[in-house]
């Protein structure tokens, strides 16, 4: 089993609504049925902070202000392929929100293509993942300053 880490950005609106892209499958060119937050998994040996800055960079053409961490949530993916990732996923929030409320041209982005479009959607309302982001109140868990909400996905074996 291999283990990866992803960092993720979470640029919320006064209103609540919170960024996200829908990826474009790179075979069939369509977009994926659900939202997602920004970014993407660490390179070796690369920092918390750098990954961020890079992903929201090469995806969205916008450097973001990192903020404190929000979220960590850990679970296993199994690719197509048929391999198991252990995955942990840090979400930041990104403090500078104005600067992604004009219109993002993802063709003049290195991994725009990556994306079939970004938009500020409802969480309550929207199919985003992971799902505990539709049910947390976002808005509020920053404003409030919560502890770091961790969401254990991983299932054990039942002995």
């Amino acid at each position: 089993m291999e283990r990866r880490i992803n960092v993720r950005g979470i640029v919320v609106s006064d209103n609540g609504q919170i960024l996200a892209a829908k990826h474009r499958d790179s075979v069939t060119n369509q977009e994926s049925e659900y939202w997602a937050t920004p970014g993407g998994g660490l390179d070796i040996g690369e920092s918390v902070n750098d990954g961020i800055v890079r992903e929201f960079e090469e995806e969205l053409g916008v450097i973001p202000v990192v903020g404190r961490l929000l979220f960590m949530q850990q679970f296993i993916s199994r690719p197509q392929d048929g391999r198991q990732i252990d995955s942990l996923e840090l979400f930041y929030h990104i403090e500078n929100t104005s600067d992604f409320q004009h219109d993002i041209n993802l063709t003049t982005t290195s991994h725009g293509c990556e994306l079939a479009r970004v938009a500020f959607i409802d969480p309550a309302v929207s199919n985003l993942l992971p799902n505990f982001l539709k049910e947390v109140d976002i808005r509020k868990h920053i404003d409030t300053r919560q502890p770091v909400l961790f969401v254990n996905n991983l299932h054990e074996k039942k002995k």
